[in-house]
């Protein structure tokens, strides 16, 4: 599928109209979570490999790729390059160092990495917990009223993927450590045996850095700061910050807000938060590109569901020329 990426005739000079040098510049941020090395039939929102290349392949040649600290600042000082785009990971997953950073490398384009400290070194994101629940299950009729779903029937994938749905809107907006124990405790009671190497090491993380990648806070335990008290969500970004600061000894200075919609999940008195933490800049996922109007501390990003490489152009072009609003 990777030649066909570069036969897009137009699109460079489309994107250039769209997204010219300097004061009239915007700047598209995509989000990626995971890289996988093979298709997930559960994990549908994460590219394998082989997608995941040829996306860094079709941005290298259309695109001018940049840090996201940088084109944050460019897009401020109206210094942009046409075409500017970053590419970001959120939470801290191994296959980011082992699957997405050789394929960076070989594109020649940098990426942003955003870390939830908690997970590193053999953590577990109570997501990943409730994907390997629904994975493990046995096939038949399933009693989980104990987690508010009463008896579902798993007989085919597309059960399977109903199933994580429902599980991740039943816990995402639990505490942090509620919902993770909650999860666990579900895992535990159908025997599911659950990896322990999902997410990055500290010495992975180490690696990352050191072969030039950005690397940004998402707080330490990825809480929905909206639903934190101010106290505990300005003590759970700081922390996440100070860990990242100490293991790596530079300064962090971007950051991802955890799920990261405005308002439902983040409100003003978080930006203010990151700002008086010594944040630069920080990105949300409300869906759209930046420009000259957008809050720095509240830069729109979205993710690239694409399996094509003519819809995937099409969707970069379209966030480019979609009308903007001065907030997040």
């Amino acid at each position: 599928m990777t030649s066909f990426a570069y036969k897009l005739p137009g699109l460079r000079t489309a994107l250039s109209l769209a997204s010219p040098a300097g004061p009239r510049a915007k700047l598209s941020i995509l989000i990626y979570h995971r890289v996988l090395a093979e298709p997930d039939p559960l994990r549908t929102g994460d590219p394998d490999a082989s997608t995941f290349g040829w996306h860094m392949d079709l941005l290298a040649r259309h695109f001018n790729v940049l840090p996201l600290r940088e084109a944050a600042l460019r897009l401020k000082a109206g210094t942009l390059p046409a075409r500017a785009a970053c590419i970001t990971f959120d939470d801290g997953y191994a296959d980011n160092y082992t699957t997405a950073l050789p394929i960076l490398k070989k594109a020649g384009i940098p990426a942003t990495f955003f870390i939830a400290t908690r997970y590193l070194d053999g953590g577990r994101m109570f997501n990943d917990t409730l994907i390997e629940l629904a994975k493990g299950l046995p096939t038949g009729s399933i009693d989980l009223s104990s987690a508010g779903l009463g008896h579902l029937s798993i007989n085919t994938t597309s059960d399977r993927q109903a199933l994580v749905g429902k599980l991740l809107g039943h816990f995402k907006y639990q505490p942090p450590e509620q919902r993770l124990m909650a999860a666990e405790s579900l895992a535990s009671r159908f025997d599911i045996q659950l990896p322990d190497n999902l997410m990055m090491s500290r010495t992975q993380l180490k690696a990352l850095h050191a072969g030039g990648m950005e690397i940004g806070a998402h707080t330490h335990t990825h809480p929905i700061l909206a639903r934190q008290s101010p106290r505990d969500a300005n003590q759970d970004i700081r922390v996440g910050k100070e860990a990242l600061e100490s293991l790596l000894d530079t300064p962090i200075r971007v950051f991802a807000y955890p799920n990261g919609r405005p308002v439902k999940d983040y409100g003003d008195e978080h930006v203010a938060m990151i700002r008086e933490s010594g944040f630069d800049t920080a990105v949300s996922t409300r869906p759209a590109a930046a420009d000259r109007f957008s809050d720095i501390y509240q830069l729109p990003r979205f993710t690239p569901w694409d399996k094509t490489p003519t819809r995937f152009a099409l969707r970069l072009l379209r966030a480019l020329v979609q009308p903007h609003s001065a907030g997040g």
